[in-house]
Formats: structure tokens, sequence, C-alpha cells
């Protein structure tokens, strides 16, 4: 599976039990990377794609259910016991500082190389960079 996660600049995912921010140009962009596919979803995550309902797999368990190549939008969720699982991580960073109490709990650097990016204006957000990462080889097995 693919871990799509938005970060300020701490790389924060979150802060007292709530996003840190969220942008229609960035959900526009995920669904695009989707392409024909669904983007898989918690119950948390989903009014933010209300618009595409019919895009979406929403489960309590979806990081479990992905399959090979599938796109899961993750906002409130320790990624480090799914690595293993992790095929690719695609960072949307706010280029902000927000206050937050929840952090990236992978190390990127580490376990995955940098593969494309670009900015593009957002809809809130001045300037949103996209990251699209892949796994390193032989890293994230024993985690």
């Amino acid at each position: 599976m693919i871990v799509a996660v938005c970060v300020g600049n701490e790389n924060g995912v979150a802060f007292n039990g709530r996003r840190l921010s969220r942008d229609r140009a960035q959900q526009a962009d995920l669904l695009a990377l989707c392409g024909e596919g669904r983007l898989w979803v918690d119950a948390f995550s989903a009014p933010l794609f209300a618009d595409h309902a019919e895009r979406l797999r929403v489960s309590a368990d979806f990081l479990e259910q992905a399959g090979e190549k599938e796109i899961c939008f993750v906002e409130n969720r320790p990624l480090r016991p799914f690595l293993h699982r992790m095929e690719g991580l695609v960072l949307y960073r706010w280029n902000r500082a927000y206050p937050s109490d929840v952090r990236l709990d992978v190390d990127v650097e580490a376990d995955f190389v940098l593969t494309q990016q670009r900015d593009f204006p957002g809809s809130s957000h001045r300037r949103i960079t996209r990251e699209i990462y892949k796994r390193r080889e032989n890293h994230g097995e024993n985690t």
C-alpha cells in the first residue's frame, strides 16, 4: 500500500485530536493520484472527500485491508506498525508551522527514497509541496 499524509513543518499530523489543516486542492491532487482506483480512508477522514464518496473505501481497519499499490489517506494513526506493508509514502507538506502533539512516526529519510517532488497552489495554502517516496529495499522489514 501507499500511504498519504499531510504534515506541518515539524512533521506534525494532529493537535488535540484534530487535523492540522485541510485543503481542497490537496484533496483533488490525492484523488488524481489514485487514478481509477479508490482511496482508502477511515470514518474520521471520509467527510473531507464527501463530494467524492463513490471514490472512497471507508473502513476502521483500512491499513490492514489495503492491497498492493492502493492509496490510504492517514490523519490520526501511527504508521510504524504498518511499515512492513508500505510500498510508498506521499507527503503533502503545508509549508507552515502548526502546533502538533502527534507527529509522523516513520523515519522518512531512513526508510524511504524521494522519487518526485512538486509544489502547487492550494485553496487555503499559498504553496503545498507534494513529495512521493518509495520504500528503501530491506528497510522496515522487521519493525
